[in-house]
């Protein structure tokens, strides 16, 4: 039987290999506001910049600094045999690999998109395509070990991104679904994500608490992910698609938490979808907030937290 993503990432794990550091969190000097919210049934949380720390406070595609991406590149090359593969043509095979990448990424980019004014990336589809000009040459995986193409694809992704930058969830995060769970709330992920980001924040939670489970603590119809639906953030269409769902529960906007950490991409459109809001506030580097943003009524969050845990004091 082929290995599932999270097995992957834990067979991974027994080979002691060499990855990204953890990401440092740099406190902001900002005070919480925390005051009880009435009548929540919902909490949806943001995951990157929220609760799954990342370096440089967001998901890369493409690494700024052309070293980093070099590195995760020419991993990645090595780990799955890709080079046998490639042209021959001059250069490393970071940069044979890095002109694939583009090409399919530029491909994705130019796609239609009617009506969505921010279309998401999948990266799944990205390396299946890179994987699918490889196989013109002669190229061949384990199927055993690795899956389908499609499921081969997505273990590519996610050795490349953790290749790439460095996850851990911040502080508190285990406890505060928890305390949400225990108080009987319905919670949500409402978030740009990838095919592996689950896998990310399950492995984050579980160095906090053996015992958490996504999958227990999160409701898989209330998740609106942006490679599911084709949008992300900050179009409104992940948060109407989030209404929609929790409508099939009976539970209204003004039932629904939202917990992010940038005013544009989470509070605002939370706020004009009637929704109550909660900025995160609690890493310098994931942190999207100005003071214009702030003296807008519209776009202002309802609370600040600066640690996760908080939100026991909110949803009392």
């Amino acid at each position: 039987m082929p290995l599932t993503l999270e097995q992957y990432a834990t067979y991974l794990d027994t080979r002691n290999l060499a990855w990204p550091a953890r990401p440092t969190i740099e406190p902001v000097k900002v005070r919480p506001r925390l005051v009880p919210l009435p009548g929540i049934r919902l909490v949806t949380w943001n995951v990157y910049g929220t609760l799954l720390g990342i370096t440089s406070g967001e998901l890369y595609l493409e690494h700024p600094h052309k070293f980093i991406m070099d590195v995760a590149l020419d991993k990645t090359v090595q780990e799955f045999k890709m080079w046998s593969s490639m042209t021959r043509k001059p250069g490393q095979p970071a940069e044979q690999l890095a002109s694939l990448y583009r090409r399919a990424l530029e491909q994705q980019k130019m796609a239609p998109s009617p009506g969505e004014p921010f279309p998401e990336i999948v990266v799944e589809e990205l390396w299946e395509g890179v994987i699918k000009k490889l196989l013109q040459k002669e190229y061949a995986f384990d199927a055993g070990f690795y899956g389908s193409l499609n499921e081969f694809s997505r273990k590519v992704a996610y050795f490349f991104h953790a290749s790439l930058q460095g996850t851990a969830c911040y502080p508190g995060a285990a406890a505060a679904l928890a305390h949400a769970r225990q108080r009987n709330l319905l919670q949500g992920l409402l978030a740009d994500a990838q095919c592996f980001t689950l896998t990310q924040l399950q492995r984050g939670l579980r160095e906090q608490d053996p015992r958490a489970d996504v999958a227990g603590l999160i409701e898989p119809d209330l998740g609106v992910l942006s490679f599911q639906v084709g949008s992300r953030k900050p179009s409104e269409r992940l948060f109407r698609d989030l209404v929609d769902r929790a409508a099939t529960r009976d539970v209204v906007p003004s039932e629904i938490l939202h917990v992010g950490s940038r005013i544009e991409a989470d509070i605002a459109p939370a706020r004009r979808l009637g929704m109550w809001t909660a900025l995160f506030a609690g890493d310098r580097a994931s942190l999207k907030a100005t003071r214009e943003q702030f003296a807008d009524a519209a776009q202002r969050p309802h609370v600040i937290l600066t640690e996760l845990e908080q939100i026991a004091e909110i949803i009392p």
